[in-house]
């Protein structure tokens, strides 16, 4: 019998960051390893990634990373755990295709690392541990479910997937598997819950791509505003582009490396004399042809961004212009709104026509609740985890799985860091802590950022600061020059002159009073120079800046 345990340090109660640990036998198994943006209030950061202390404790142990696919909150994390912990890393060519990109952005050298391209039909075994992968539709090409085949049955990790018919054989579920994978049991089962809630969402992109094909019949350049990560989803676009005689620009800010990966392993195809190279703009150059149909892709706010330089006119290959024809596929996300929001305002008042392709019409690549019904019913597993997703999403999973006739307790809503155990094939009762949370990435700093720095920035954001700078001449008790302010992201205007002349006045009055006394105490006087311009500037503007009271000493220097 097997001792198996299971935790999440990553993508339980939250959107992105999916990180899953199973310990079978003393083998550890690292399934997935992803980013997620940071919320708004993280000011300056540019990812969140787990904290892989627990990771760090166990190294030795560590068999592997298994992938499922190839977005970022799945792979995005690879690199750093890389540099801690060289494991052998698993999965599809696409997948790992889309690692390597990770791995060269991060300045690492590809060779250095183990990187294993799988065989989606072929078994890997590790000991009493056998790993399974199986083909799964998802908005991603050669994305897979992962399967642990243990002597109490199998652990089945399903995330981001719909059962949705596909033609192409690169988003088809591999039916075939997952009956092999039910074959000795299923003891839990993983699966996402992204898309638990959604209702009355298209079961396929048949109409949104019928109404954009009489969008491109009546329309002269058309551009299109896609995310970067529905490879699926934009090679569709450019099928239904060509077949009416159009001619295909894809742009994107940073995201240029995935589309050329995409295009040189065949994932996105386009017939040469369709594809087009644009040009910087000059006089003679506009990149305006009737034919053009421009497809616009990034990430989270990229596709909004870009299109709103195109309608300043700061863009360098596009400017927008009247009668374009711009069609909007990249739904807002989470904090994105207000951007987005603008950008259809800019559009307007550039005479451009704008379609908004509403979210019923999108094909959702996340699980619904009949996908995960079906699921359930394949695979007959004895627990239900409801993975990947925020709370609310594992609630709907487990009120599904509960319509399909599971007890209450056989269905477990989790945290990360929770950590679970089963043994002879049972849950065991109560739960251990293990420590997760975030670790904050900015730029080449990771893990450096603290809450007081994000408190600081915070308030530089809300108040901006004010800097001090007063040359004093310790031995003679005079000041030399100054005081000199300076308002960075705080106000101008007439309020600001008033701000200014009385910091200056309570500088000279506090300075002056030290240096009536024999010992002067420089920490002291800035704190006072601190505390009296806080107080004066809160009482004239009700703002609460960060102050910083600079004092130069030129015997000092002299010395």
């Amino acid at each position: 019998m097997a001792k198996i345990k299971f935790c999440a340090l990553g993508g339980l109660g939250e959107n992105g960051k999916n990180l899953y640990v199973f310990d079978i036998d003393n083998k550890i198994f690292i399934l997935d390893a992803g980013t997620k943006h940071p919320s708004f209030d993280l000011y300056g950061i540019d990812i969140v990634i787990p904290d892989i202390t627990y990771l760090l404790e166990n190294k030795d142990r560590i068999q592997g990373i298994f992938l499922s696919h190839g977005h970022a909150d799945h792979v995005g994390a690879v690199p750093e755990i890389l540099k801690h912990i060289n494991v052998g890393v698993y999965g599809t060519n696409f997948t790992l295709s889309l690692v390597e990109l990770e791995l060269a952005e991060a300045g690492m050298n590809i060779e250095d690392y183990k990187l294993y391209r799988i065989n989606i039909n072929k078994d890997y075994n590790f000991g009493n541990v056998t790993v399974n992968f199986y083909s799964t539709s998802h908005s991603v090409p050669e994305s897979c479910g992962i399967a642990l085949k243990t002597s109490d049955g199998a652990l089945v990790y399903a995330p981001d997937f719909n059962f949705a018919s596909n033609t192409d054989p690169r988003y088809q579920v591999s039916f075939g598997r997952l009956v092999d994978v039910a074959k000795n049991g299923v003891l839990a089962l993983f699966s996402e819950s992204l898309g638990a809630g959604n209702i009355g969402r298209a079961s396929d992109d048949y109409q949104m791509l019928h109404h954009v094909g009489e969008l491109l019949q009546k329309s002269k350049r058309v551009i299109f505003s896609m995310f970067s990560n529905e490879l699926q989803r934009i090679q569709k676009i450019i099928n239904i582009c060509i077949a009416n005689g159009r001619r295909v620009a894809i742009i994107g800010l940073k995201v240029q490396k995935t589309i050329n990966v995409a295009m040189k392993n065949g994932y996105l195809k386009i017939p040469e004399d369709k594809l087009v190279t644009l040009k910087y703009m000059t006089d003679e150059i506009k990149n305006d042809d009737d034919d053009l149909a421009i497809i616009i892709t990034g990430n989270r706010h990229e596709p909004y961004y870009t299109l709103q330089r195109m309608t300043t006119g700061v863009d360098r290959l596009i400017k927008i212009k009247e009668d374009d024809q711009v069609i909007i596929i990249s739904q807002p996300m989470p904090g994105t709104e207000i951007l987005a929001q603008k950008v259809i305002g800019l559009l307007h008042r550039a005479n451009a026509k704008v379609n908004i392709i509403p979210k019923s019409l999108l094909q959702s690549s996340h699980a619904d609740s009949e996908d995960l019904k079906l699921l359930y019913n394949m695979l007959k597993p004895k627990y239900i985890v409801p993975v990947v997703g925020e709370y609310r999403h594992q609630v709907m999973q487990k009120n599904i799985a509960l319509d399909a006739g599971y007890p209450s307790e056989r269905i477990l809503l989790l945290d990360n860091g929770d950590l679970i155990t089963f043994e002879n094939k049972q849950l065991q009762p109560g739960k251990q802590q293990i420590k997760s949370g975030d670790v904050l990435v900015d730029g080449s700093f990771v893990g450096d950022i603290n809450e007081v720095v994000l408190k600081d920035r915070e308030m530089l954001s809300h108040d901006g600061l004010i800097l001090v700078v007063t040359t004093v001449d310790a031995r003679l008790k005079k000041v030399i020059a100054g005081p000199k302010v300076v308002l960075k992201g705080f106000m101008a205007g007439d309020t600001a002159k008033e701000v200014i002349e009385s910091i200056e006045e309570i500088t000279v009055d506090i300075v002056e009073d030290y240096f009536k006394k024999k010992y002067i105490d420089w920490n002291d006087l800035k704190n006072d120079l601190r505390d009296a311009i806080n107080k004066s500037v809160f009482k004239m503007t009700n703002k609460s800046p960060i102050i910083m009271p600079s004092l130069i000493d030129v015997e000092s220097e002299r010395e």
